[in-house]
């Protein structure tokens, strides 16, 4: 359990994230993302990184149930820290970035697939922010990355997901492949990047972030400043408390 790197060829660093059941990770578990997608990158000799998840889903989000147990704002201040450091690793690794994404990628997993230079799914794999289902805000940000201004706004406002392969319609999604195919898949498309001459991707990757039109960490950024907003007034707890107790009833 925990965060692992490993060279499956030449040119090619994966990070998996594995937290069973459901890959929600907790505040450590975002910052060992954070240093290993930064540590990857750092490497001469990697020239892609592929972005990867172990079990059911790429993501859920942050580990809502160390928040309801952790008394003050020690864990708010923990998980929003460390979501930020982790897309902005992401964002900022030296190369590009595949993002493998099977099953549910939700909340942080938005955030961190909408920051990869590519995306690469599985069939079954669904995309969305549930956050106001949890008493959360924030990853529109990386959501717009994804899928249409309008589109971003009616997903957010409704928490509902959008398939891999209406993604791929919009062209955020590079390919949509069999879950039994998904980290062959990224591979190629990994290897195909890796090809590339070490120092001349990186001065690409460098470039293409610096004409985005969109700061993400200062947008990200803006976007926190709402949470904690809704975590002060006791919005959010009423509403994750909500969430907790319909999860209760289901289970």
């Amino acid at each position: 359990m925990g965060v692992s790197t490993s060279p499956p060829e030449e040119g090619i660093a994966v990070v998996t994230v594995d937290f069973p059941p459901v890959n929600a990770l907790p505040v450590q578990g975002w910052y060992d993302l954070a240093a290993a997608v930064r540590a990857a990158g750092a490497d001469p000799a990697v020239r892609c990184v592929v972005l990867a998840a172990a079990g059911r889903g790429f993501n859920a989000g942050v580990d809502i149930k160390e928040m309801q147990r952790t008394a003050g704002h020690d864990a708010l201040l923990g998980a929003n820290r460390g979501c930020y450091e982790a897309f902005a690793a992401v964002y900022d690794c030296e190369v590009p970035v595949v993002a493998a994404v099977q099953g549910f990628c939700l909340g942080g997993g938005i955030g961190l697939a909408g920051n990869a230079d590519a995306v690469v799914a599985s069939d079954d794999a669904t995309f969305g922010l549930p956050e106001l289902d949890r008493g959360a805000l924030g990853a529109a940000t990386h959501l717009a990355r994804l899928v249409p201004q309008h589109l971003m706004r009616t997903l957010y406002y409704t928490s509902r997901t959008v398939t891999a392969e209406e993604l791929h319609r919009h062209g955020s999604v590079w390919r949509v492949v069999p879950r039994d195919r998904l980290m062959k898949a990224a591979r190629e498309l990994a290897g195909e990047i890796a090809a590339k001459d070490g120092t001349l991707i990186r001065l690409a990757k460098a470039a293409i972030n610096g004409i985005d039109p969109v700061d993400v960490r200062r947008s990200y950024r803006f976007e926190q400043g709402f949470t904690f907003e809704a975590n002060l007034s006791g919005i959010a707890d009423r509403v994750r408390d909500t969430f907790g107790s319909e999860k209760e009833r289901q289970s």
